[in-house]
């Protein structure tokens, strides 16, 4: 399933040498190459570059976009430099060989997470939303794995779903957001150190220092808190760029 709007009815990397645990892995990943291959061969998760942004952009000191121009053909691209172009997202990989050549010769690029399949899937929403959500599962008590954030965004890696079981997840709703993305089989999503249109991709909440692998949720423990926190942000229900 490819992205989807909802039905309408910190921590960052740094440089240095590498911790035993996994946090202290991702603390220390200097650059997109180091990162795309701890995702890739020790977390088992396929990526692949993203399009990136044409040089020359102006930056702020954190690193967001000023003037950000996506280097795909489409001068009017809404998710500039944050989407697969060449090579197109069916050839992510876990192959360690072909993530070296491709960011070798591309040591900018985001790093993209090709979602579904064996790798996480995230449900994704406003950061003023985002954040009122983990504040409601905080309180619950709920046990939460890695949460992605860019300047005006939050994702929620989750377990793999498939499209029968959220839509009827969706179904029972009485009405889902449209800020809400469901990022499931023939989705993607940025992870970091990863430098996009909206500007800087960092854990909100870091992966879990000693996993192998980061544990995920089931969509089903998360996505009430989600919806809820929506409907109730202002700005938070239907106002999307994409």
């Amino acid at each position: 399933m490819r992205e989807i709007p909802g039905r309408r009815r910190r921590l960052r990397f740094r440089r240095g040498r590498r911790g035993a645990g996994m946090e202290g892995v991702a603390k220390t990943v200097p650059g997109q190459l180091d990162a795309a291959l701890l995702y890739a061969t020790a977390w088992g998760w396929p990526v692949l570059p993203g399009v990136g942004l044409r040089s020359g952009g102006a930056r702020t000191d954190a690193g967001t976009a000023a003037v950000a121009s996506c280097a795909c053909p489409d001068p009017e691209c809404v998710v500039p430099g944050a989407h697969p172009f060449d090579p197109g997202l069916l050839a992510a990989t876990t192959d360690a060989r072909m993530i070296r050549w491709w960011f070798g010769g591309r040591p900018d690029a985001p790093v993209l997470l090709a979602t579904g399949g064996r790798a996480p899937c995230a449900v994704s929403l406003p950061a003023a939303a985002g954040a009122r959500a983990l504040a409601a599962l905080d309180a619950q008590g709920m046990r939460l794995g890695p949460v992605v954030a860019t300047p005006d965004r939050m994702a929620l890696l989750v377990a793999p779903y498939g499209l029968e079981r959220l839509g009827e997840l969706l179904y029972a709703k009485d009405s889902v957001p449209g800020s809400l993305r469901f990022h499931g089989d023939g989705g993607y999503l940025p992870l970091p150190p990863s430098v996009t249109g909206t500007g800087q991709v960092r854990w909100e909440r870091a992966p879990l220092e000693g996993s192998a692998r980061p544990w995920l949720p089931d969509v089903e423990a998360v996505v009430d808190a989600l919806v809820e926190a929506s409907t109730s942000t202002p700005g938070g229900g239907s106002r999307l760029a994409y």
